[in-house]
């Protein structure tokens, strides 16, 4: 059925039932009955023939659209399958906000390296527009980022939470006492970015405009390194990721950033291409959503 499927498909795609036989490499007449043949088989009609030409019944049209999925995912399967069989290494490349400090994707990777042992997984750490250029150009399979564009139909945009916004700053600050801050009661401390070189001015750019911090900013190149900072009263830290109460140091705080009477907000997701979608990609946005 899977060829009958694909003759079919030719076909509809170049309307003619003759330039559907030379891509098919058949004659005219047998890709025909190869459809006739499909439209007994699933019991309606597929086309409905007028002379020399034809047009889709509504149930040809739905079958086609829906046909269209199912050979692509057929297709997808059996290369992974091939990979398997052969011994190739199956590798996912995931995407990782640099700055993002929850839990919830080391309890996925956990899960999914003891589900899948022979699936090479490779992390990529960047800021939003490095994961996003990463997922762009091929260099990432997926990515966990923030939301900070309209969603796009080029993309899976799998929502994995929302979550409140906070603020780390030393215990020894007097301002570490406030149940909540504002962009504005910060103005006078340097707000510490994690970011690579590269994205400083860009992430600087979204902390400034959209978020409304005003004062100086200075880097860290990773998570620890702004902790640190942080502990030792360079400054404070936009936390990304969990409101969850910090268990491995006494001397920071967390404090709700808040924006008048409400507490900031953003959304976490993971995108990937949607003619990249894959067993294993979909397999880990499953387990990573179940850990929100």
């Amino acid at each position: 059925m899977l060829r009958q499927i694909k003759y079919f498909q030719a076909v509809v795609r170049h309307h003619s039932f003759s330039e559907a036989a030379q891509e098919c490499h058949i004659s005219q007449s047998a890709i025909s009955q190869q459809i006739q043949s499909l439209e007994r088989e699933l019991g309606f009609q597929l086309l409905e023939r007028k002379n020399r030409s034809f047009v889709l019944t509504p149930a040809g049209e739905h079958f086609y659209k829906k046909s269209l999925v199912l050979v692509a995912d057929y297709e997808k399967l059996c290369q992974e399958s091939l990979k398997i069989a052969r011994g190739d290494e199956a590798v996912l490349k995931i995407g990782y906000l640099r700055s993002y400090s929850g839990h919830e994707f080391h309890l996925a990777l956990e899960e999914f390296s003891t589900k899948y042992p022979l699936v090479s997984v490779q992390l990529i750490y960047g800021n939003h527009e490095d994961l996003f250029h990463m997922l762009r150009n091929g260099e990432a399979d997926l990515v966990l980022n923030d939301q900070r564009r309209a969603f796009s139909d080029e993309y899976i945009n799998l929502i994995l939470t929302t979550n409140n916004e906070y603020i780390e700053i030393t215990s020894r600050n007097p301002m570490s006492q406030l149940s909540s801050i504002t962009p504005q009661e910060l103005k006078n401390i340097p707000c510490i970015l994690v970011a690579s070189k590269e994205q400083q001015e860009t992430e600087r750019e979204y902390y400034q405009s959209v978020i409304g911090f005003q004062g100086e900013f200075i880097y860290a190149e990773n998570l620890e390194e702004a902790r640190l900072m942080v502990i030792g009263g360079q400054g404070f830290m936009p936390v990304e990721g969990s409101g969850e109460k910090l268990n491995f140091t006494t001397s920071i705080c967390r404090i709700p950033l808040h924006r008048g009477n409400s507490q900031i907000t953003r959304k976490y997701c993971l995108f990937w291409k949607k003619d990249n979608s894959g067993y294993y990609i979909e397999e880990f946005a499953e387990i990573l959503k179940s850990k929100f």
